[in-house]
């Protein structure tokens, strides 16, 4: 192999490796080869990282407008770390800004292992998909990507790729990848690399070049049309090969899912999606957490499925919890009003809720990922390639196809037909079909609406990127402080 590839070697004074911050190139000579096998399936293993609610979900999801982390008396304040992503006043020793790095530039390496260690077609596909999807979270999230020449010792400094370098690094991966990959076809478990998941992680790379390649990462941005028309037929490509709209839009969280579903993690569950917002006394008990605003529940139309499912309270296990948002007076199992046990009142999510001080009913609680029927969690989905499609065509001159687009998704969803569209709309409908499905941040970014919103105390252009870690920056003086921090 040559060139350089993902790892995660530090530099250090010592011989100890580890496995943190880098990108290694690997020879036969200067690498020991792992079963390519073995450490493949390892690496599926790594997706769980994603169904956590902290670190990589949180960076992407907190930091937004459509999510707020309320601490209620002592409950959730964990010294501040949920509430600094609300506010954006995070630094370089935020626990999870570290957690994500880690975790993402370890199985990053793990990949490259399999890439250095004579894998088969297939197996070198697979590991440069998986690569290529971490990576593409490390240059989104930080800038800026440590890597290390097959020739560096592990006492030598790693070199750093810049973001528009990374950028050419992970359209190279999938590139690549395409050739080796299975096609992939519509099925409720998609938890193997795919052709049409690769060609979906194309279409959000060059849907986001214009950030990615800027000399400010702030903005703004230019988005050239040769980039749109290449997102716009990813995105074909995707639908080429059998793609569409659910029939009912929560089936897509559901085992029952049919026709949408193009990558999920096949390690861990989405519980904690339920868990961190359902109260203590629902079924299942929750941990009383996150809620959404009011002002993007109040973007929805009362006919658009996306809104959600009114609990049934027939008996059954878990039929006290609806889908989507939940708000107002909340029913048992059988259908009675739920007490909650810390004020003996009907427990009714309300839609005011503060940062901090919260009583245990404020915030309107969502539900994607029902207890009673949840399917893999999504990694990658159909629908997000069908608004990136609108948004090319809009940004590439063609407002009517993005307003057809547009209007085949809200029409799925039960919503009325738009009679214009612009970027803010567009913008909006991103928030109403993947709320809460973790990567809101990177589209407030590119719709240059990230320092603008709901709770954000510091405006400071400079967080549209997360500080490389202090421990890493240590390690490295290759390494560059982002700007601000």
């Amino acid at each position: 192999m040559t060139g350089f590839a993902l790892s995660i070697l530090s530099s250090c004074t010592d011989l100890a490796v580890k496995e943190k911050d880098s990108i290694l190139s690997v020879t036969k000579d200067g690498f020991t080869a792992v079963d390519p096998a073995g450490t493949l399936a390892s690496a599926y293993v790594d997706l769980g990282m994603y169904t956590d609610q902290a670190n990589i979900y949180s960076l992407g999801e907190h930091t937004t407008a459509e999510m707020i982390p309320p601490t209620r008396g002592v409950d959730w304040g964990d010294n501040g770390v949920w509430r600094t992503l609300d506010t954006h006043t995070w630094d370089a020793t935020h626990s999870w800004n570290l957690g994500a790095w880690n975790q993402l530039n370890a199985a990053s390496y793990k990949c490259t292992q399999i890439i250095a260690s004579s894998p088969s077609t297939t197996q070198a596909a697979e590991a440069k998909f998986l690569r290529a999807l971490h990576t593409w979270y490390i240059m989104d999230l930080w800038g800026q990507v440590p890597s290390r020449d097959v020739n560096q010792g592990v006492n030598d400094n790693p070199k750093v790729l810049s973001r528009s370098d990374a950028f050419d690094f992970v359209v190279k991966d999938l590139t690549e990848a395409l050739p080796g990959l299975p096609d992939g076809k519509p099925a409720a478990e998609n938890s193997r690399a795919n052709k049409a998941a690769a060609n979906m992680l194309l279409a959000k790379l060059f849907i986001n070049k214009a950030v990615y390649k800027s000399a400010k990462p702030e903005g703004p941005y230019t988005f050239d049309k040769a980039d749109m028309d290449k997102a716009i037929a990813y995105v074909n490509a995707v639908e080429a090969a059998g793609f569409k709209y659910e029939t009912n839009y929560f089936n897509n969280f559901s085992t029952s899912a049919k026709s949408e579903i193009l990558f999920t993690s096949p390690e861990g569950t989405p519980q904690n999606r339920w868990y961190m917002t359902l109260h203590y006394n629902q079924n299942p008990s929750g941990w009383n957490g996150f809620t959404t605003l009011a002002d993007f529940y109040d973007k929805f139309e009362k006919t658009d499925s996306r809104i959600g499912v009114a609990a049934k309270g027939d008996g059954k296990n878990f039929s006290g919890i609806g889908r989507g948002f939940l708000i107002g007076p909340q029913i048992d199992d059988n259908g009675k009003p739920l007490i909650d046990t810390r004020t003996t009142k009907v427990l009714s999510f309300t839609r005011d809720v503060t940062l901090a001080g919260t009583a245990t009913d404020k915030g309107i609680r969502v539900i994607k990922y029902h207890p009673s029927d949840a399917g893999k969690y999504i990694l990658l989905r159909y629908s997000e390639g069908a608004l990136i499609k609108a948004e090319a065509q809009l940004r590439g001159g063609d407002a009517a196809g993005a307003l057809a687009t547009v209007n085949a998704l809200r029409t799925a969803r039960g919503a009325s037909k738009l009679g214009s569209v612009d970027a803010a709309g567009i913008f909006d409908e991103y928030g109403r079909e993947l709320y809460w499905e973790g990567n809101k941040r990177t589209i407030e970014v590119r719709f240059e609406k990230f320092l603008t919103g709901t709770g954000v105390e510091n405006k400071a252009v400079g967080t549209v990127l997360f500080p490389i870690p202090a421990d890493a920056v240590s390690s490295n003086p290759n390494l560059t402080q982002n700007p601000g921090y």
